[in-house]
């Protein structure tokens, strides 16, 4: 079996019907259904969504993005093995824990392949909710330049790097550019204060301000339980980001969810706990991978500096990495699912026609 086979790099060219234009990013492409076949659905498979609720099939790919740009290998290796399927098992898995201790829902109805998911069309609240239990990354590289506010809030003198904070910090950033909001940076990733939300929440699309309150309380109790579930595995949970968005239930409600993936090794840091009560950090996550990337290349300042975005895409799509690179990234994210899940994560022989197959003879979706 060819190692580049088992890698689902193109995602955006499936023959899933849909009337738009696939919407492809960075790791996911999304498959809007034509109005017929998400109304099919909601009654075949009873979901719990207003019946003209539109549904996509969202297709996770094994292409890894770090500092806003895709890498690939030597000998066509364009992914990393298992990737997709290790994300989706570990975010599956979460959500599971999230419904059985009454946490809110999250967009996705259905998982009918592990690179798939059948998911509800949510309304996105414009933030990238940041959870932080400990100091690290950019929150270290500020306080280390001797800054002491960090999204509003009053950091104490004394923090080492990496070391516990004194409680869960919430310490959210704007999700794409939002113009015209006073004391917001208009940028992609810009660091927001919890008053500025509170005081144009409508434009965070918040529907009402309460929400706000309720967002950080979802932030929370969905950072306690996988906090928690990692802690009977000797893994701590370091940081993370939630995504969240309004849907309507069957009744035409709207309510808040949970969006995008969780808990992953690309939205978090994940640190083995043997390893760090001894003074090391071992990451479990693609952290690693980004700092290979920053040893790797000889001015890493190009992968740091956004003004530097243009020479940083020719960097990602001229240089092939080594391809042992992607491998030691693979055993990472197949590790930490298989630790979480408690279940081996399978490598396919040939992802895409799985998919095709599968969305056919299930659910009737391939011209």
């Amino acid at each position: 079996m060819s190692l580049a086979n088992t890698v689902l790099a193109v995602n955006d060219d499936l023959p899933i019907r849909t009337n738009e234009p696939v919407h492809s990013g960075k790791v996911r492409s999304v498959y809007w259904l034509t109005e017929q076949d998400s109304r099919r659905l909601i009654q075949q498979n009873n979901y719990d969504v207003a019946e003209d609720t539109p549904l996509a099939v969202m297709v996770i790919s094994d292409r890894i993005s770090a500092f806003d740009c895709v890498w690939r290998a030597e000998q066509g290796l364009d992914g990393v093995p298992g990737k997709g399927a290790a994300l989706n098992a570990i975010s599956n898995h979460w959500f599971d824990l999230f419904k059985q201790q009454g946490l809110a829902d999250s967009h996705i109805l259905d998982v009918p392949h592990p690179l798939v998911w059948i998911v509800q069309k949510a309304k996105p609240v414009l933030i990238e909710a940041i959870g932080r239990q400990y100091i690290t990354g950019s929150m270290w590289r500020a306080y280390s330049k001797g800054d002491r506010d960090f999204c509003g809030i009053k950091l104490p003198e004394g923090l080492e790097k990496d070391s516990k904070l004194p409680e869960l910090l919430i310490t959210p950033s704007t999700k794409g550019v939002l113009t015209g909001i006073p004391g917001v940076q208009e940028a992609d990733d810009a660091n927001i204060t919890r008053q500025s939300i509170v005081e144009h929440f409508a434009r965070f699309n918040f529907k009402q301000i309460s929400d706000v309150d309720l967002y950080e309380k979802l932030l929370e109790q969905g950072f306690d339980v996988i906090s928690s579930a990692l802690s009977d595995i000797d893994q701590i949970f370091v940081d993370t980001k939630f995504e969240f968005g309004y849907v309507k239930d069957r009744q035409g409600q709207d309510k808040l969810i949970y969006m995008d993936e969780v808990g992953t090794p690309d939205s978090s840091r994940i640190w083995d706990g043997p390893a760090y009560r001894d003074g090391k950090v071992i990451e479990n996550s693609k952290e690693g991978f980004r700092q290979m990337l920053l040893s790797y290349f000889p001015e890493p300042d190009i992968l740091l500096n956004k003004d530097r975005m243009p020479e940083r895409a020719t960097l990602a799509q001229n240089n092939l990495l080594p391809q042992q690179a992607l491998m030691d990234l693979s055993q990472t994210y197949l590790n930490i699912a298989e630790k979480i899940t408690g279940k081996p994560i399978k490598l396919s022989n040939n992802p895409k026609q799985e998919i095709i197959g599968v969305l056919q003879d299930k659910y009737g979706l391939v011209d």
